[in-house]
């Protein structure tokens, strides 16, 4: 499965990986959460945590659902990275405004 690399305005919040899992992967499927919950060999309630979009995708969680979904983990990382560095800037953006980037000088 090949991958798309998609500029998208940076105003617009990233989705969830979660999101994506449950509208897209599951839904095409035709599988319950726990059907893909065994699948995945996690709980029921891990899996409805992440499909809710309230807990994160950890290293170990990518690898799951790469395997299960059959794309790899690294779509999976790079799409809840991308969300979570989205939320972090505007949390961050008064903070960070005030840090100055350090410039290397040449000898």
């Amino acid at each position: 499965m090949s991958e798309y690399f998609i500029k998208r305005p940076i105003k617009r919040e990233p989705v969830h990986p979660g999101e994506i899992l449950r509208e897209d992967v599951l839904d095409s499927l035709n599988l319950t959460v726990s059907d893909a919950a065994r699948m995945m060999g996690i709980s029921r309630q891990q899996l409805h945590r992440i499909l809710a979009c309230t807990h994160p995708i950890t290293a170990e969680m990518a690898l799951r659902i790469g395997k299960f979904a059959g794309n790899g983990p690294d779509i999976w990382l790079r799409m809840q990275q991308t969300y979570d560095l989205w939320h972090i800037k505007r949390r961050m953006k008064a903070e960070l405004s005030k840090i100055q980037t350090a410039v290397l000088h040449e000898v």
